[in-house]
């Protein structure tokens, strides 16, 4: 499903996006690659931990919380963003600590959401 989605994309997009891809996937070695929301994501537990897609001028990385927009505000400046998502050309692709750091930030969120619910 996410080859299939990555392989309607311009070249450009797919081979950021498939560098992407393969860091996520090491960043989450038990997470089931899938499509939600009709983008790719990542779910562990049957929660998804991030999505990614590639639109017409950029890709974007979901989600992206007021708290990681507050303490990393240094390290996103020049990104575009919307309110839920981080955007980066293909050929300017986001640096690997920042990805790092937004998987991590949104592994301790999910964390906290089943911590409060139980």
């Amino acid at each position: 499903m996410v080859d299939d989605y990555l392989a309607r994309l311009p070249a450009d997009q797919r081979e950021a996006l498939q560098r992407l891809r393969l860091q996520l996937r090491q960043l989450l070695p038990g997470a089931i690659e899938t499509i939600s929301y009709g983008m790719p994501a990542f779910k562990i537990g049957g929660r998804a931990v991030v999505w990614f897609a590639g639109w017409k001028a950029h890709c974007s990385i979901y989600p992206l919380t007021d708290t990681f927009l507050a303490t990393h505000a240094e390290s996103l400046q020049g990104y575009r963003r919307t309110r839920g998502s981080l955007h980066f050309a293909p050929h300017a692709p986001l640096p690997e600590v920042l990805i790092e750091e937004l998987v991590r930030a949104r592994l301790s969120d999910l964390e906290r959401e089943e911590t409060s619910r139980g």
